[in-house]
């Protein structure tokens, strides 16, 4: 078959009991340029039939699965959103609070003409701002928030990603000043790139009930067999999280290491294909390209 090359190389992936669809569609329902590209029901798997989706979201790719009630999504990490005036937040804001939780109250800040955190009806999380300080060319930017035992970890982990994905820096690390509302040195906003793509971190010493788990992932598409032994070499950390190309890292955030063809493959449409790709790597740890291959073309 042929691969075709995936533009963006990490895709932010939500895990749902039952609800991807119906959230997927609500969140493109939010944004500009944002749309639902492909459902795929999966089937035979240990959560029993799942939707796989893939979709848009101002024009950069995301994925979901609905997989049953294992992991639940958390403040751990939230997506970050820019907006250019105060009418399209605001928008977003209502529809989003809409049966939701507010975690920062929607008001001005320092920082911020407008700005707030909150944790929608499906238990995703969303920071949104319109504020001069924050004009960034990707409109959508994860942050991840290390909490409980990787608090203080933000900057060793920016060094540490930033060393394994190529095209990447760190544009911003501002830590805690003294009585400034978390402990000194730990860090308070922080931007950095992977592979040209934008992320966000912080520290927070708070007695928080959350850290990263499984429902947020990051899928990163692999064009060979040699990147994805690359990337599962560096990032894994936690044996026992190995599985269906899934792995966690050392601070506990869990990726997802994928051939860039599995895209074609499980959005072919053949269900007799995808059934059979599906059985072969529920039996990987790392995936193997070839394997898969030989099971899609059989």
């Amino acid at each position: 078959m042929t691969t075709k090359k995936i533009m963006q190389k990490i895709v932010p992936h939500l895990w749902f009991d039952k609800e991807a669809k119906e959230a997927t569609a609500f969140y493109a329902s939010l944004f500009e340029n944002s749309k639902v590209k492909n459902i795929t029901t999966i089937t035979g798997t240990p959560s029993g039939d799942c939707d796989v989706v893939t979709f848009n979201l101002a024009g950069q790719e995301f994925m979901a699965i609905g997989a049953g009630p294992y992991f639940k999504l958390n403040p751990a990490i939230s997506f970050f959103v820019v907006f250019d005036n105060e009418k399209e937040i605001e928008a977003v804001w209502n529809k989003l609070v809409d049966g939701g939780k507010v975690l920062m109250p929607y008001n001005t800040y320092p920082w911020a003409h407008k700005y707030g955190w909150l944790q929608d009806k499906y238990g995703l999380s969303w920071q949104l701002s319109w504020s001069e300080y924050h004009k960034l060319e990707q409109q959508i930017t994860p942050l991840l928030m290390f909490t409980k035992d990787v608090a203080g970890k933000t900057k060793e982990a920016i060094e540490t990603y930033t060393g394994i994905f190529p095209n990447s820096k760190t544009e911003m690390v501002v830590p805690y000043a003294k009585d400034d509302g978390d402990k000194e040195g730990f860090i308070k906003h922080s931007r950095f790139t992977l592979d040209g793509q934008n992320f966000m971190a912080m520290d927070s010493s708070m007695p928080h009930d959350f850290t990263f788990n499984e429902a947020l992932s990051f899928v990163v598409n692999c064009d060979t067999q040699e990147e994805i032994d690359y990337y599962w070499g560096k990032l894994s950390a936690v044996p026992e999280a190995e599985q269906c190309g899934w792995l966690k890292d050392k601070y506990g955030v869990s990726w997802q290491i994928v051939p860039s063809a599995m895209n074609e493959m499980m959005t072919s449409g053949n269900k007799e294909k995808i059934a059979r790709v599906t059985q072969t790597f529920l039996k990987m740890k790392k995936f193997d390209i070839k394997t898969l291959e030989d099971a899609y073309n059989k």
